[in-house]
């Protein structure tokens, strides 16, 4: 069965050239032009990946992104733009996109992307069909988090988290006591070289300290170590 790509752009000429050069590689294609239709292909289709325009016309990718995430639709997005501003892609990123790409861009460069990404998202999710439901539980303090079922509770309540805030935070507990550079983090959760854009660790470690962090200017399970990265800990007490 064809993997579905939804691309989401409102310039004709790089839908044609999106969608010649994706189905040549084998995949099913389906287009929008706007981000309003976009989003709701993406509720209807259910595509596998969407591949998604930062600057569109009645609501921009940021905004489309959000919404997608807010209901809980964990499609994995390749956000793309004309912009080569940090912001936007810190800004993609926090929002739930899985990864980014500034214009120009050659569209083999697109497949692999799009590519690198299903062969994570497929691969966690055929892990996790392997397993017992009860197997693989990671208890930390009032933290708990199921891998097969990319679930995590915080105090008894299930966590809403992005596919990479989550896959940020089994890593830490998977090793947990460890002290992890944001090269070794990005290498591990992004699976490719972020362009040493370590930033990129730091904004979502924020937004997992919002999560599980009663005080995040006093964080007892993310520390940080100076000059070195992150480890995730058992809270004494706890």
């Amino acid at each position: 069965m064809k993997n579905k790509v939804l691309v989401v752009d409102d310039e004709q000429s790089i839908v044609t050239l999106l969608q010649y050069n994706l189905e040549q590689a084998g995949f099913e294609v389906i287009t929008a032009m706007d981000g309003l239709q976009g989003k709701q292909l993406a509720e209807k289709e259910s595509p596998d990946i969407i591949v998604l325009d930062l600057m569109l016309p009645i609501l921009d990718g940021m905004e489309v992104c959000k919404q997608l995430r807010q209901k809980n639709i964990m499609i994995p997005i390749l956000m793309l733009t004309a912009k080569d501003d940090q912001l936007d892609k810190i800004i993609g990123l926090e929002l739930g996109a899985d990864d980014y790409m500034v214009k120009p861009f050659s569209p083999r460069e697109v497949i692999a992307r799009v590519k690198a990404i299903l062969r994570r998202t497929q691969f966690q999710i055929g892990a996790a069909l392997e397993k017992d439901e009860s197997d693989g539980q990671i208890g930390i303090g009032k933290l708990t988090l199921h891998p097969e079922k990319y679930e995590a509770y915080f105090k008894g309540d299930l966590l809403e988290l992005t596919l990479k805030e989550f896959e940020l935070l089994l890593f830490l507990a998977q090793n947990k006591g460890r002290v992890l550079t944001r090269d070794q983090l990005l290498s591990a959760v992004w699976n490719y070289d972020f362009a040493g854009d370590t930033r990129i660790v730091d904004v979502h470690i924020s937004h997992l300290r919002e999560k599980i962090e009663e005080d995040t200017k006093k964080p007892i399970y993310i520390k940080t170590m100076r000059g070195l990265g992150y480890k995730l800990e058992d809270p004494k007490g706890e």
